[in-house]
């Protein structure tokens, strides 16, 4: 009677155990930006996610290289279910084995720009890093809108100018841009570095790397021109400001936003559901609208006037696709250098 009470209450406890671990594995954690698109995916596409599959949603907001740092961090139970990332930092993913291959894309619907080998991760988004600029600032002055990477260095502009920092995208593009600009690139990038040094570092009001603090730069005339992505120039278009996106002769640059589903023993199949859904003609929609996100998805149009910011059609075709595999091997050495000789 004994064992057999023993034994049942094993079972009841066994049972318990295994309910807690199904009700926990009933959440997903995603790692991925913060801003609007967080507000974006908190209030348009998570509450309609967790009522179609019965889940729970947690939502991590975080830069790309921090994202990829708490995964590296606990490589044993990794925080996240899915990430999403700037397409650079998702290749060091990617080599580092943190991605698994996602199943059943939609690939006829897909531009060729959105695979990753292996389907190890895909683009969710395009965007295009250029200029921006103060359109009434530039009218009162009667200032030419700005064509070109070199017009960073117009002496006009003295302490004027905002750029990210190089351990962001979109300061990274402009260092590359100015390279090439300069008879070099990813693979020879001392002369972008001279051209910051000698001829951009006067103008710069700052290196900031806070999307809320550009904005508050701006708003307060401390800076009329700038580096940013198109995603983040058209939201700030969005609230009124009279901010316009060029891109410079020199070509912009492509910047993916790219999800993947996290290699992990306990994955749930819902990571990879989740990543499909964000491909969906429905929610490129809201990515096209709400963040300024050029479609990857072919069925999703962009309306006539939002082009100015978003990339589609022939001017994402006319966008310089950096070369990752030499920027990863040398972007820690460039960001210690950055740090060493121009923002000192």
């Amino acid at each position: 009677m004994k064992i057999a009470r023993t034994l049942l209450l094993g079972s009841a406890f066994m049972l318990t155990l295994t309910a807690v671990a199904q009700a926990e594995s009933k959440t997903l954690y995603i790692g991925g930006y913060g801003g609007s698109f967080e507000k974006t995916m908190r209030e348009q596409v998570i509450p309609a996610f967790e009522k179609a599959h019965d889940v729970k949603v947690e939502y991590v907001a975080g830069n790309s290289t921090d994202t990829l740092a708490k995964i590296q961090a606990q490589k044993s139970a990794p925080p996240f279910d899915v990430i999403l990332l700037d397409d650079g930092p998702m290749y060091q993913a990617i080599q580092l084995g943190v991605c698994k291959p996602l199943t059943d894309l939609p690939v006829d619907q897909l531009y060729d720009i959105a695979r990753f080998p292996e389907d190890k991760a895909v683009a969710v988004g395009v965007v295009g890093t250029g200029l921006m600029y103060n359109k009434d600032y530039f009218d009162k002055q009667g200032w030419p809108a700005p064509t070109s990477w070199a017009d960073l260095a117009d002496p006009k502009y003295k302490g004027k100018v905002v750029i990210p920092p190089i351990n962001n995208t979109y300061g990274l593009h402009a260092l590359i841009m100015a390279a090439k600009m300069n008879g070099g690139g990813e693979e020879k990038i001392d002369p972008g570095f001279d051209f910051f040094i000698d001829k951009v570092n006067d103008n710069v009001l700052a290196y900031e790397p806070s999307p809320g603090k550009m904005t508050e730069l701006f708003q307060s005339e401390q800076a009329v021109i700038g580096v940013w992505g198109t995603g983040r120039v058209h939201s700030f278009a969005k609230t009124g400001f009279p901010v316009a996106f060029v891109y410079p002769k020199e070509k912009a640059v492509t910047l993916l936003a790219v999800a993947c589903a996290v290699e992990k023993p306990d994955a749930s199949p819902l990571a990879n559901e989740l990543v499909k859904e964000m491909l969906t003609p429905h929610v490129q929609d809201l990515m096209v609208s709400e963040y300024g996100y050029g479609p990857v998805n072919k069925n999703v149009e962009v309306p006539e006037a939002a082009r100015e910011f978003i990339p589609s059609g022939d001017t994402v075709d006319q966008l310089y696709n950096a070369d990752w595999n030499d920027i990863n091997a040398e972007r820690e050495n460039w960001t210690k250098r950055w740090n060493r000789e121009v923002e000192r």
